[in-house]
């Protein structure tokens, strides 16, 4: 069998776009966009990739000339649907530490137009040990200082020469916290005014919101999937077939340089993309969050395993629509469309999804994801909803274990360990809350209720000042361990 680069050919393309990050995601994020818009618009441009850390892909990318395959997968208007598309956008991929040189020196290109990245969350990070003389700067933002003032140095400042950034890594305001920490690095090195007006004019940095869910290398269907290409690829890309992307401009929408409408592709431009987080934060992960852990002491181990069970996906779904989409604000319709694509995406038999992969730092998630609309959905109705207090009461019993170890604290289900994985602080609290006696269960859920509610350090505030809070976790928790998981969820499901 022949490989991908001796049989695929790559158009003459001028390099448009520079990737700072060459693993899974961006490659069937970013560069799977472009090579559609190059298919269906006149984009016409091609991306390289610099791999920002010492060791990584860069070796593999160039060996098949940076050719592979995107598998997409999911499930679409209840049709299960694969589409195979061969990559042909990526020029390559620099090291930015071996080809130091080759790097900076696509800073001097003209045609360069684009940066996108994905450095993972802890990668927009301020380091003050960074200079800039360093042979890279180790700092993602650092990189992107000394990139910029080459290319500042090397077209004499020129307006038309600034360069537009859509960051896709996932924190909250990518785009200005990169932004922020590259013109703190220019004060710190030196750097002229000059050279800061021209960021601050001259270049754009979009926040963005990213959504697609890519698994990476398929290595277990690998080679059944090379046998029907009927090439060989050791850069398979496996990803959902969803994508949705907001990206949020300042002063205009950049839709005519990178037109994502013209190719179809679900691209969001906006002034504010608030609407779009809240969205997904609340309804997405606010469904995982509240699900996940009932179902996982039920017995289940998957997100598709929840929504093959009639019980936990009524109880998911209850949850979604009845009290997480009344708690919000905005466009219904949209919010209602939005969740029916996400429960689609959670039955896609293609994406293994680990409940326990989940289950990392629940209780930082349920601050985030699943608070805000259990208090929205108290102010608006003015009484308590039933599946996200049951959904807290479930990650206090999720949590229950008396040893630690190896970071983690050590819970049980049937007999067999699991661990529960979250901050030390976190894991302490509950070893202690458990390792007290209790005269029975309805002493033991009222003040393991108590306790937990009241650290605001977790939840921003005091819980047991919400109305009616602690008696309802309290009441589920006894439930829960006098009946059962299962027979729990069935009682409030009744109610």
């Amino acid at each position: 069998m022949q490989a991908i680069q001796e049989i695929t050919q790559r158009p003459e393309r001028p390099i448009k776009a520079i990737q700072f990050g060459e693993g899974n995601f961006l490659r069937a994020f970013i560069d799977w966009q472009i090579d559609i818009l190059n298919e269906k618009t006149d984009f016409n441009g091609d991306v390289i990739m610099v791999q920002p850390l010492e060791h990584g892909m860069a070796d593999m990318i160039n060996a098949q000339n940076g050719f592979y395959t995107t598998v997409l997968r999911g499930i679409e208007n209840g049709k299960e649907i694969e589409d195979y598309r061969k990559i042909t956008s990526v020029r390559g991929c620099l090291n930015a530490y071996s080809q130091y040189d080759e790097y900076i020196r696509q800073a001097d290109n003209p045609d360069l137009r684009f940066v996108f990245s994905n450095t993972t969350e802890a990668g927009i990070a301020y380091d003050p040990s960074v200079k800039a003389d360093d042979k890279p700067q180790k700092s993602f933002p650092g990189k992107v200082t000394a990139f910029l003032y080459r290319r500042f140095r090397t077209f004499g400042g020129a307006q038309d020469k600034g360069l537009i950034f859509i960051p896709c890594e996932l924190i909250d305001k990518n785009g200005d916290t990169l932004k922020k920490y590259v013109l703190k690095h220019a004060e710190d090195w030196g750097y002229e005014k000059e050279f800061t007006d021209w960021v601050n004019t001259a270049c754009d940095f979009c926040n963005s919101l990213v959504d697609r869910i890519v698994p990476g290398y398929p290595r277990a269907e690998a080679e059944k999937i090379q046998n029907k290409l009927g090439y060989k690829d050791n850069l398979l890309d496996a990803a959902e077939s969803f994508l949705f992307w907001a990206i949020e401009y300042k002063a205009k929408s950049h839709e005519d340089e990178l037109p994502t409408g013209k190719a179809g592709l679900n691209v969001v431009w906006t002034d504010d993309m608030t609407f779009f987080r809240t969205r997904k934060v609340r309804i997405l992960n606010g469904a995982h969050t509240m699900s996940v852990l009932a179902a996982y002491q039920t017995g289940l181990n998957t997100v598709e395993e929840c929504m093959h069970s009639p019980l936990i996906s009524s109880f998911m779904k209850k949850g979604l629509f009845d009290e997480i989409i009344e708690s919000m604000d905005g466009d219904k319709n949209l919010l209602t469309s939005y969740a029916g694509d996400v429960l689609e995406r959670f039955q896609n038999p293609y994406i293994v999804h680990l409940l326990l992969s989940i289950s990392l730092n629940s209780t930082s998630k349920f601050k985030t994801r699943d608070l805000p609309s259990l208090l929205g959905y108290i102010e608006k109705k003015g009484e308590l909803p039933k599946i996200l207090p049951f959904s807290l009461a479930a990650l206090i019993s999720f949590y229950e274990g008396t040893e630690i170890r190896e970071d983690a604290l050590i819970g049980h289900r049937n007999g067999d360990e699991y661990l529960i994985k979250d901050s030390p602080d976190v894991l302490k609290k509950f070893q202690e809350l458990y390792s007290q006696d209790y005269s029975g269960v309805a002493e033991k859920s009222a003040k393991i209720a108590n306790a937990v509610l009241k650290m605001d350090a977790w939840w921003g505030m005091d819980l047991t000042e919400v109305k009616g809070l602690e008696k309802a976790i309290a009441d589920d928790l006894e439930m829960i361990w006098s009946l059962g998981m299962e027979k729990a969820i069935e009682k409030v499901m009744e109610n």
